[in-house]
């Protein structure tokens, strides 16, 4: 498949719009406003003229969607250690994981998987390089770096209710 073309067009007084056309021949648009908002905009198939979706989004919507669309530029579930091998993920501990109030050492998570818990995120906090006597707590967010076999694995172990 070929690299998909990006044309640009000037909005004098607006801003800049980006056109696409996907494989499957959908026309895609995206208005960047001058005050930094977005307008996503899909059009029909059937009549490309036609537009069959359009959403506006504030800066800060808009970067989320980066990061979902693009997640090895710099999403917050997948981190950019792919051409190394390696994963890194948010893992988030439900309250009702059997790992819940238990140390981190007792997850043999190393051990089992080859995978490394390398901070945890609980409320507003982050917790980097958690010692095994560390307590779980339902809610955490784990960030777990290991090949994707092993993150993989350390998901399934920590999903254990």
């Amino acid at each position: 498949m070929s690299t998909p073309r990006l044309s640009s067009t000037p909005l004098p007084g607006i801003g800049v719009r980006y056109d696409m056309t996907t494989r499957e021949r959908r026309r895609l648009s995206v208005v960047a406003h001058r005050d930094g908002d977005r307008t996503f905009s899909a059009y029909r198939t059937d009549d490309p003229d036609a537009c069959s979706l359009s959403v506006h989004l504030t800066p800060k919507e808009a970067a989320a969607l980066v990061d979902a669309l693009l997640p090895t530029h710099h999403s917050p579930n997948l981190l950019s250690t792919t051409e190394l091998g390696l994963v890194a993920e948010r893992l988030e501990l439900s309250g009702t994981s059997y790992w819940n109030g238990r140390h981190l050492g007792e997850t043999r998570m190393r051990t089992e998987t080859g995978a490394s818990i390398v901070a945890v995120l609980r409320r507003a906090e982050a917790i980097p390089s958690p010692p095994p006597d560390f307590r779980l707590a339902g809610g955490d967010t784990l960030i777990v770096i290991g090949t994707r076999e092993g993150v993989e694995t350390a998901a399934t172990i920590l999903g254990r209710e």
